[in-house]
């Protein structure tokens, strides 16, 4: 199986699968603790958009599709800070309107293409320097954003209205995050694709949160998960000649199911002392 390290492209592949995994778990754990759950899939859906229009202006669909996505999550702020409309609601309304207007426009365009299939799915394994060195510099920039606000983001997904009150600029912040957040989902997709984009922003953060452990741990391990999730999935994708975005998923499923049947085992035992006793003999 560690053969396969000896080719460029899987060294491609590797290290922008681990560059993506820290990235979008760090960004993911604080959109889930803002109950932004869905924000993963309101922005892969409005980069699909993005990207169907940058095919159809015969633009760079990334460049286009990351301009459309900050806009659309720029939207999702300002309509929740109105409090006219629930975040839930305004992501639920990006999601629809970034699926039919790529639909719309790939209708335009002459129908399903090589091009827009390889941006559903994803295409790790064909990742050149250019996107390697691209989500590499990501992850620094997300890294850095986190260590350098730390104890702000905890305030803010954890109380937002305290963290106003003891004169955090919470405005700015949610900014920044979402910013960062919907570059990560953009990036992402050209590696493991639209469909599968939000499930390293959300499935390794609730594995690791099942746990029950303190904030940093379990940031840690979610990164961990995300870790084992995306080299796993690529390597088996390789070996068995399969596609790799949902491998990683079915890595990243499998994980959280682990995680839930521990816990299960670890309740029944705690409740039969007897049993308990028994197993650790």
């Amino acid at each position: 199986m560690f053969e396969v390290f000896e080719y460029e492209f899987m060294q491609r592949a590797i290290i922008s699968g681990i560059a993506i995994s820290i990235s979008c778990t760090l960004i993911g754990l604080f959109l889930i603790l803002k109950r932004f759950s869905l924000f993963g899939d309101a922005m892969s859906h409005v980069a699909f958009g993005g990207i169907a229009l940058g095919l159809f202006l015969k633009s760079n669909p990334i460049w286009v599709s990351l301009v459309v996505s900050i806009i659309g999550g720029l939207s999702i702020i300002k309509l929740n800070s109105s409090k006219r409309v629930y975040a839930d609601s305004s992501i639920s309304v990006l999601l629809s309107l970034g699926l039919a207007m790529g639909l719309v426009l790939i209708s335009l365009s002459g129908g399903f293409s090589i091009d827009i299939t390889s941006y559903l799915f994803g295409s790790i394994l064909l990742v050149n320097n250019t996107e390697t060195l691209t989500t590499i510099i990501l992850s620094i920039v997300v890294v850095a954003f986190v260590t350098a606000f730390y104890k702000k983001l905890v305030y803010l997904v954890f109380n937002e209205e305290q963290a106003l009150v003891n004169g955090i600029n919470t405005a700015i912040l949610n900014i920044l995050l979402i910013t960062l957040a919907t570059i990560a989902i953009v990036i992402s997709i050209r590696l493991i694709g639209v469909l599968m984009v939000s499930s390293l922003l959300i499935i390794p953060n609730v594995s690791s949160l099942l746990l029950g452990y303190g904030f940093r741990k379990t940031i840690l391990i979610s990164i961990c998960f995300s870790l084992l999730s995306v080299i796993l999935g690529t390597i088996l994708a390789y070996e068995w000649n399969i596609t790799p975005s949902g491998m990683i998923v079915i890595m990243a499923a499998g994980i959280f199911f682990g995680v839930n049947l521990i816990k299960l085992i670890k309740s029944r035992l705690d409740k039969n002392p007897v049993k308990k006793v028994a197993s650790s003999r």
